[in-house]
């Protein structure tokens, strides 16, 4: 209920404390209330690790208390918030929800999906923010590639937003990992598509002949390397206007051979 302006690092640190039971401090915050039609406030905490059991825990669907004015409603709602940012710890508190609702009437809320769409904006938001720094986000992006590229499999809306915090090791990055912008900027004026490979490993995609034949012609390959990639590509289809196209795909043709 206090305004964010008045609240300290501390005071933040204690209650998300309080709240998880985790022993580390948060890794980001966003506290932001949206009064008009609809009135809520929401606290949102990002943790510096994933829990071991992020995908295994098929009881807890998500880890955001639901308060209507101020009293404790229920947890785990899984209409709440999308199961792909199953990690963000949090709380919310509505004026317009009815106290006595059941899990089965929120299924069915209006007032609940606008709620939903704002904490998924939000999301996005705090996700953009930790980007500027490039140790925070490493961390963040280890322990929580797998959410993000599961929400490119799921959340169409956000597919494009998602794309942008997606980072991959190239057959140019060395031991950086690298953005799809980034790759972007570094292709030659001829390239139109964006070469990709997937397998099990860094090592074993960067020594095949696929990559061999399309880095002597002087192109970039980004290496997927975790089994979610398949199902991540095959939605993501295309990044900045160009056709993500794997260097395995029989009959691929590059730039240059038109000009031979």
């Amino acid at each position: 209920t206090r305004n964010p302006d008045d609240i300290t690092t501390e005071e933040y640190g204690t209650f998300y404390k309080a709240l998880t039971n985790d022993w580390e401090d948060h890794l980001a915050v966003k506290h932001f209330s949206v009064e008009g039609q609809l009135e809520f406030r929401a606290l949102l905490f990002l943790p510096r690790r994933a829990p071991f059991d992020l995908f295994e825990n098929r009881k807890q669907k998500n880890k955001i208390k639901l308060y209507v004015r101020r009293v404790f409603i229920m947890e785990n709602c899984e209409d709440l918030i999308p199961e792909y940012l199953n990690f963000l710890n949090g709380v919310v508190d509505s004026e317009d929800l009815p106290l006595n609702i059941s899990r089965e009437m929120l299924q069915q809320n209006k007032i609940l999906k606008v709620i939903r769409k704002s904490l998924v904006k939000k999301a996005m938001e705090v996700f953009e923010e930790i980007t500027e720094d490039k140790e925070g986000y490493k961390k963040f992006y280890e322990n929580f590639s797998k959410n993000l590229k599961l929400g490119i499999h799921e959340d169409s809306g956000n597919r494009k937003k998602l794309a942008d915090l997606l980072r991959y090791h190239t057959s140019a990055s060395g031991d950086e990992m690298s953005s799809l912008k980034e790759y972007v900027g570094r292709m030659k004026e001829s390239q139109k598509q964006i070469y990709y490979i997937t397998g099990e490993s860094k090592d074993q995609v960067s020594n095949s002949a696929f990559v061999e034949r399309v880095k002597k012609r002087g192109f970039e390959v980004i290496y997927m390397t975790e089994p979610i990639d398949e199902y991540c590509v095959q939605q993501l289809k295309e990044y900045d206007g160009k056709t993500l196209i794997s260097v395995t795909k029989e009959g691929l043709e590059l730039p240059e051979d038109e000009e031979e």
